[in-house]
């Protein structure tokens, strides 16, 4: 059975019902769930399920696992009402909005593409096609990145057919090529008038929201890869 994204929708909401699918354990599936699972380089949403903590929660197939602690799961078909941890889930969505802004500011200003990339609630890395990094590079981006953020540049999220979404140069350095054949509508997030992505993660609303960027550290990954570690905070 299909589990139903509910956050793909809406990042903000924090509570739901949903009909259990699935037991394995001290595992449940769900019709809908409002809970990221881990992937895409972003962290899974913990919180409560009726009575039971929600540990961890991963996407096998089309359906999203949702592993409980603290007694025993509830029975498939019972009705339950899940909350995410609202903390938890808006620093990862500063986090992840932050990330963006650093790929579109990199892309404008020198054109290099995301290699790979990780976060966990308000710290983060990103890796980059530069062969050296530019002298004096960690403070430039990190003001040009707080330039956006302070810009207050609202963030939309859109659905496109993938035949549209193909022809699309902005994403196109996304590789929605390698998404699977069997998606045919794609999930795009636009920083309005900075960066366009095709991406299934949790973003905020505007980039005033994200706060204020810090650049920690820069380091050599190899020739043509050099690591950004950035820490999100409130000012």
């Amino acid at each position: 059975m299909t589990t139903e994204l509910l956050y793909l929708r809406d990042a903000y909401a924090t509570d739901f019902d949903a009909t259990v699918t699935g037991s394995d354990g001290s595992r449940v599936a769900l019709d809908r769930t409002l809970f990221y699972p881990t992937g895409g380089g972003q962290p899974h949403d913990t919180g409560r399920l009726d009575d039971l903590s929600v540990t961890d929660v991963r996407k096998e197939g089309t359906e999203v696992w949702h592993r409980l602690a603290g007694g025993s799961p509830p029975a498939v078909g019972a009705t339950v009402h899940g909350e995410i941890d609202w903390t938890r889930r808006h620093a990862l969505m500063r986090t992840h909005t932050a990330l963006h802004i650093l790929c579109g500011v990199i892309w404008k200003e020198w054109h290099k593409a995301v290699t790979g990339g990780n976060m966990e609630p308000l710290t983060a890395r990103m890796d980059f096609e530069f062969d050296p990094l530019p002298d004096g590079f960690g403070q430039l981006v990190e003001a040009l990145v707080n330039d956006e953020i302070a810009a207050a540049r609202p963030i939309a999220v859109r659905f496109l057919p993938r035949s549209s979404a193909v022809l699309d140069e902005d994403l196109i350095r996304t590789k929605v090529n390698l998404v699977p054949e069997s998606v045919t509508e794609i999930r795009v997030v636009d920083i309005v008038g900075l960066d366009k992505q095709a991406d299934g993660g949790t973003h905020v609303h505007d980039t005033s929201e994200v706060g204020r960027v810090l650049v920690r550290k820069t380091e050599s990954k190899g020739k043509a890869n050099k690591r950004i570690r950035i820490e999100v905070t409130d000012s």
